[in-house]
């Protein structure tokens, strides 16, 4: 199988080229970032559902749905990989949209962040 090819480090300002998301240096931190969210942003139900097999399949056929292409640059004619799966209308307004593909769209980090407000960042 061939390797992923090189692309910059998803960390702001990082030059560092890498096959991954995140350079060395930044995983980590990256990681820490995500327990604290998952810890005191999201309840347990939630949490659990992110790791479920129906969302990891759901969220697979999404993003070959979308050809693994952030929706939103893409309608601004811009080609960027997709990193997440995005809820249109959130799990916690609706629990029973969570696995409607209809309701889900593939999405690059930064498009994931000007809709939910950069909220995924410590303070």
């Amino acid at each position: 199988m061939p390797l992923k090819p090189l692309r910059i480090c998803a960390a702001p300002g990082c030059p560092s080229l890498i096959r991954g998301r995140y350079c060395d240096a930044h995983k980590t931190h990256q990681q820490e970032e995500t327990k604290h969210y998952n810890k005191h942003s999201r309840n347990k139900t939630i949490t659990s559902f992110y790791k479920s097999t129906d969302w990891k399949r759901t969220r697979e056929l999404v993003l070959l749905r979308d050809n693994h292409l952030c929706q939103r640059c893409l309608r601004k004619n811009r080609f960027t990989p997709a990193d997440m799966v995005h809820h249109i209308v959130e799990l916690k307004r609706d629990w029973y949209k969570r696995l409607d593909i209809s309701n889900l769209e593939s999405l690059c980090n930064a498009c994931h962040n000007k809709v939910h407000g950069n909220r995924n960042k410590l303070i």
